[in-house]
């Protein structure tokens, strides 16, 4: 087991007085050579957009892009025709392939929105762009692993991504252990806590700090407070 430690003060900080984004790997001004990316998962933005703001329509292609709100609500429009809500519990991700334009905006103009925005190099370049989005229950993560991200055809739940990568989440109660079974020996572990106090690999993790791990099959997490946790498993070469 190869492992690398992501604490969350060293990630890269854009204030534009409306957003508030803290990047953990190279994006837009913020440029680290070490910082390029964990295998496939290029992009892990954590966002604050003030209320009544966003992003307007802009482009992407050739890009897996995964959102999923923490706290409050995105309005998502998209050159495929889709009009949606995007809130806390949900997942949506964007298949971009040949190209897409789309726009998130936070839909209350009296409270911030949270969200996490990942971008994951594709399997195939050029497909169709596609889109999905799905309610997950919360319970189901309650100290047992809940994925919501999986490969097209995989079988497995969650929206499908064009890659072979599962999202999966899970929260903690104090003093549990769990043990995270690779679905791909290959692939890669990027763990992003999102709450809380977690034991990985012999390391301490705090709110918004991660652990990367390759060469295993399996992970054991230790939970020593009450805690969330974001699993992102992606080929370390594709």
């Amino acid at each position: 087991m190869k492992t690398i430690v992501y604490k969350s003060e060293s990630r890269g900080k854009a204030n534009h007085g409306w957003l508030q984004s803290f990047h953990s790997f190279s994006f837009a001004n913020y440029y680290n050579p070490d910082r390029m990316n964990f295998g496939a998962l290029r992009v892990l933005n954590d966002d604050y957009v003030a209320p009544g703001m966003g992003f307007s329509k802009h482009p992407h292609n050739n890009m897996e892009i995964v959102s999923i709100p923490l706290e409050g609500e995105l309005k998502h429009q998209d050159s495929m025709n889709n009009t949606t809500l995007i809130k806390s519990g949900e997942v949506q991700i964007m298949s971009a392939g040949t190209g897409v334009f789309h726009s998130e905006m936070n839909n209350s103009h009296k409270e911030a929105v949270k969200f996490l925005q990942i971008w994951v190099m594709p399997e195939k370049q050029n497909i169709t762009p596609e889109y999905d989005q799905q309610v997950f229950d919360i319970k189901g993560r309650k100290n047992e692993f809940q994925t919501v991200v999986s490969p097209k055809k995989s079988g497995d739940k969650g929206v499908k991504i064009n890659q072979r990568a599962w999202f999966t989440r899970i929260d903690l109660d104090e003093n549990l252990e769990k043990t995270y079974t690779l679905h791909d020996s290959k692939n890669g572990v990027y763990m992003f806590l999102l709450e809380g106090k977690l034991e990985i690999a012999g390391f301490s993790l705090e709110k918004r700090d991660a652990i990367g791990v390759i060469d295993t099959d399996m992970i054991d997490i230790k939970a020593l407070a009450n805690s969330s946790l974001l699993l992102m498993e992606v080929p370390m070469t594709f």
